[in-house]
């Protein structure tokens, strides 16, 4: 194999590799998970001030209706839902502009929605996952979902 043809075949195979339209291949179930060190992420599950989301705890009417809880993080701009499972939603958020994509993960445990919003791309995210994670709590409390905080 000559140098030119052995260069080529490593930018075809570091091409299939690359992921930069934002897909999320795995689809793995993080929200259990810690954030990382990176400002883009929060979670009802870290505890770090940075990245620390303030519990959702539901009451008897809102554990009765976890499909409409569904239906509500789906009217997040830019949602759609990428995996459901029991007792778990993997939802993805695409900017208007830019086109990049949150993953908005929701997992009730309990009375407890654990709540997981990430981007999957660049640095930091401005504070779009906290502001997305706080639009749902605000539509949970206005249907009368989570106990009084």
């Amino acid at each position: 194999m000559t140098p030119r043809s052995l260069l080529l075949t490593i930018t075809i195979a570091m091409a299939g590799c690359s992921n930069a339209n934002g897909e999320n291949t795995t689809a793995a179930d993080r929200s259990l998970q810690m954030c990382g060190d990176k400002p883009n992420c929060v979670s009802t599950r870290d505890k770090r001030d940075d990245f620390q989301l303030t519990e959702f705890i539901l009451n008897e009417k809102g554990l009765a209706h976890w499909a409409d809880i569904e239906q509500l993080a789906l009217s997040l701009s830019g949602a759609s839902l990428a995996k459901k499972a029991p007792n778990y939603l993997h939802i993805e958020c695409r900017s208007a502009v830019f086109g990049f994509v949150d993953d908005f993960e929701l997992r009730l445990q309990g009375n407890e929605i654990i709540v997981r919003s990430e981007s999957r791309t660049g640095y930091s995210d401005f504070g779009v996952n906290r502001e997305r994670a706080e639009a749902f709590r605000t539509m949970l409390l206005e249907s009368h979902y989570l106990t009084s905080e």
